[in-house]
């Protein structure tokens, strides 16, 4: 279960945000279990690792409420699935953690509404100047008849009105997505984006949050080896170098195979080695960028820089590092 739970969280090429909580939901349910088990020894670990589980999950007061907002905006969970996970959990916390979700979602979405607003009220401030003369005059001209259109609007307006029911109400009111495996919940706020324009929008940009900040894949593999060549630890002028030309190094279109000693590049950079080529006696190119003054006993050479001066001694060796 850990291990899915890794992949699921770590991983870099689909969105994971909206199953967080629920995968986090479902070790705490875990581990509840584990507690409560014959094996002693079996509890005393889950015991161990429920402790260190609280230290992150325990306390509702001090979560980031932003971590359940995802959960909401997937069609196949909205607050049903939500409110669940959140009893399940905590107990009696999780239904007052609910509501303050709620609460919280609903101001998310009014920041998203507020801009929206402005621009319908630029653009349509000139047409109600033009149309409210005309309406003043029907409600003058009709009478006793004025009173019952303004009753007919202010009616319609609260049981039918499009304005009557915000787009995170009408949103929440549908029924969830139910039996889709393979459901793409990205694709499902395109589709449904003229619908939902404000929330399509919020829904973008909170579920393009990273839920971790390195992916499993990338980092480590219980297969093998498949660290990236210049996430690996190297010496600081090498690192400096990279920075400077990673838009070179990114657009490499065959993989980099970087096999290195540690030490050895750190002697190279401080001038204490002059490299031969591998498997031979023949020096290294870099030799002829350098004239030899004196060769000492121990092996070493005191050689000049042609192009800059600079004196520098070396040690020669008879390969480089596998």
């Amino acid at each position: 279960m850990f291990f899915n739970l890794t992949l699921k969280i770590s991983g870099s090429r689909y969105v994971k945000s909206n199953l967080h909580f629920l995968e986090i939901c479902q070790v705490g349910v875990y581990l509840n279990q584990l507690i409560s088990n014959e094996d002693h020894v079996l509890a005393k670990m889950a015991e161990n690792m429920k402790e260190k589980f609280d230290k992150h999950w325990g306390d509702t007061e001090k979560m980031n409420k932003m971590v359940f907002i995802p959960c909401v905006l997937d069609p196949c969970h909205k607050f049903i699935t939500l409110g669940f996970a959140l009893r399940k959990m905590f107990g009696e916390k999780g239904a007052a953690l609910e509501i303050g979700v709620r609460t919280y979602m609903e101001s998310l979405f009014n920041e998203y509404t507020k801009p929206v607003d402005s621009d319908k009220n630029g653009q349509f401030s000139s047409t109600e100047v033009g149309t409210s003369d005309s309406r003043s005059v029907d409600s003058r001209s009709g009478g006793e008849f004025g009173n019952f259109f303004e009753e007919l609007q202010k009616h319609t307006s609260e049981k039918g009105g499009a304005s009557s029911k915000s787009e995170l109400v009408k949103y929440l009111d549908e029924e969830i997505e139910v039996g889709k495996s393979d459901f793409d919940v990205l694709l499902w706020w395109k589709v449904n984006s003229p619908r939902f324009p404000i929330h399509s929008e919020m829904a973008r940009d909170v579920l393009s949050i990273p839920v971790s900040n390195v992916a499993s894949e990338c980092a480590f593999s219980t297969g093998g080896r498949i660290l990236d060549s210049f996430r690996i630890s190297l010496t600081p002028k090498l690192v400096q170098a990279l920075v400077c030309l990673q838009d070179w190094l990114r657009s490499e279109p065959q993989p980099i195979s970087i096999e290195e000693d540690l030490d050895f590049l750190e002697q190279l950079e401080e001038d204490f080695i002059m490299p031969q080529l591998h498997g031979s006696n023949a020096r290294s190119p870099i030799w002829n960028h350098y004239e030899k003054l004196e060769e000492k006993e121990d092996g070493s050479w005191t050689v000049k820089c042609i192009h800059c001066g600079r004196v520098a001694y070396y040690r020669t060796i008879m390969e480089l590092p596998p």
